[in-house]
């Protein structure tokens, strides 16, 4: 029970900074010195965010997967981590990004993904 929220926690740290990675520099452009980077200075941030979420997501999936000791299969780990990303992406765009909405279109394709969590975890 441990490994599992180990393994959850450590996801939704890694997607929290691949979030920033990906998104964050949309943000950041609000920002005077950070467009004076240009666009290479803007990839290497992106890259350097990027980096925590690997070492993060590595971490994760070795405490994570079955056949190092872990609770969860491959898959079981590739679509926990999607639902995280959803989550974490959802969080991410309503706090930083108050122009964005969530529409009931979005809601019902958030719903096929958590669905897709049941038969995953579904023997």
């Amino acid at each position: 029970m441990l490994k599992s929220f180990q393994t959850i926690a450590l996801l939704i740290l890694s997607n929290s900074f691949m979030t920033m990675a990906w998104y964050g520099h949309l943000k950041f452009g609000q920002m005077s010195w950070f467009n004076k980077l240009g666009m290479f200075g803007i990839i290497l941030v992106s890259w350097g965010i990027a980096l925590f979420e690997y070492c993060f997501q590595v971490l994760a999936n070795r405490i994570g997967y079955k056949s190092l000791g872990g609770p969860f299969s491959l898959v079981e780990l590739k679509v926990i981590q999607e639902v995280i990303t959803l989550l974490v992406f959802v969080t991410f765009s309503l706090l930083f990004f108050k122009t964005e909405a969530i529409r009931w279109n979005h809601l019902a394709g958030f719903a096929c993904l958590v669905m897709a969590v049941y038969f995953i975890f579904r023997y």
